[in-house]
């Protein structure tokens, strides 16, 4: 624990000594994926997975809601301190995305590797997030022509976080896929789905990219409640298909490194460093694993955690999760934290 910790403060101040200057390390940071980095796409479009209302974001800097699954800052806000940003790339549907050249959010809450997922909660499908993301390109080039801004994407870091929503919010529920295709066969339907944004990503001039890995998905309370059988216990069967896709998304991302010159992609690892606060909480400061800050901690998430939830914790810093599905903002600082050890090549 303590050596982590060590590698942890001396990669942070030498980032601290980087920007200095008041320059970011990277000219852009833009993100991709589903609700773990969604900053308020969703607010702008008609679907009940959204999180713009209290005690979403009672937490945050303005202490009201962004759109963040999370009472206050999500990991990606972090990493965008530690990047030196001054601030946060916004969301791309919304008006403070006007103009900007330093990275725009464009995810989506509920939106998946699997098109089908984000179709099913009127989400923005990853495809069309990287159809945004050209259509900001193209506002970029207008702004300051296209050799400063081929500079900018290739030079910026492009973060993805996708699949929890494939697996919990559609694959384990609709029988329509769990009784035809397997965990794995599921899993290899939602790897050439990565693959391929990648690759076009990457045609698009991205050569810094970053994709989060499966969380244990078995062992978030919402997943506990609907799968547990009754048990108070993280879901085995869960989180060894999280496993299982995190091998193959490591093993399909040295694939696209061999195949695609000058790349530079990392798979960060959430599974360990979140099942580590799950089950030794205290380590890093916590308390409470099980039990989700907004309501009962089972299965409230959007519009079931909201002002009137019962049971809603007034202090959130010793809890693991804000909701049925998310992490809080503690978690995430310690997560971002683990990232960042992770993230290194991204910024050399």
């Amino acid at each position: 624990m303590v050596s982590r910790i060590c590698i942890f403060f001396a990669g942070t101040i030498s980032v601290v000594l980087s920007v200095v200057g008041g320059d970011p390390l990277v000219p852009a940071l833009c993100i991709f994926g589903d609700s773990v980095v969604d900053v308020g796409n969703n607010n702008n479009l008609l679907t009940l997975i959204k999180a713009d209302f209290l005690p979403y974001g009672r937490d945050y800097i303005t202490h009201a809601p962004t759109g963040r699954f999370c009472n206050g800052k999500l990991a990606i806000d972090f990493i965008a301190d530690y990047l030196g940003f001054s601030s946060y790339p916004p969301a791309y549907l919304s008006k403070e995305a006007t103009g900007v050249l330093s990275g725009v959010n464009l995810a989506s809450a509920a939106s998946g590797y699997y098109e089908t997922t984000a179709q099913l909660y009127r989400a923005v499908t990853l495809t069309q997030q990287l159809q945004n993301y050209k259509e900001w390109q193209s506002k970029v080039v207008k702004m300051v022509g296209k050799s400063k801004g081929d500079a900018i994407f290739s030079g910026g870091i492009h973060l993805l976080s996708a699949g929890s929503s494939d697996f919990i919010q559609n694959y384990y529920i609709n029988p329509l896929l769990n009784t035809v295709y397997s965990p794995e066969q599921f899993s290899h339907l939602l790897l050439r789905s990565y693959s391929s944004f990648i690759q076009n990503l990457y045609k698009l001039g991205a050569r810094r990219i970053g994709v989060t890995s499966l969380p244990p998905v078995g062992c978030l309370p919402a997943a506990i409640t609907l799968f547990g059988g009754g048990s108070n216990e993280c879901v085995a069967r869960l989180n060894k298909d999280a496993v299982l896709f995190n091998q193959k998304l490591n093993s399909a991302s040295e694939n696209l490194k061999a195949s695609l010159f000058g790349l530079k992609l990392v798979v960060f690892d959430i599974y360990q460093p979140l099942l580590d606060m799950i089950t030794n909480p205290g380590d890093s400061g916590l308390f409470e694993a099980r039990r989700a800050c907004c309501g009962t901690g089972t299965v409230e998430t959007s519009i079931l955690c909201n002002s009137r939830s019962l049971g809603t914790c007034s202090n959130a810093t010793g809890y693991v999760f804000w909701d049925g599905f998310h992490p809080s903002e503690a978690a995430n600082e310690i997560l971002a934290q683990a990232l960042l050890q992770q993230g290194f090549e991204l910024i050399s």
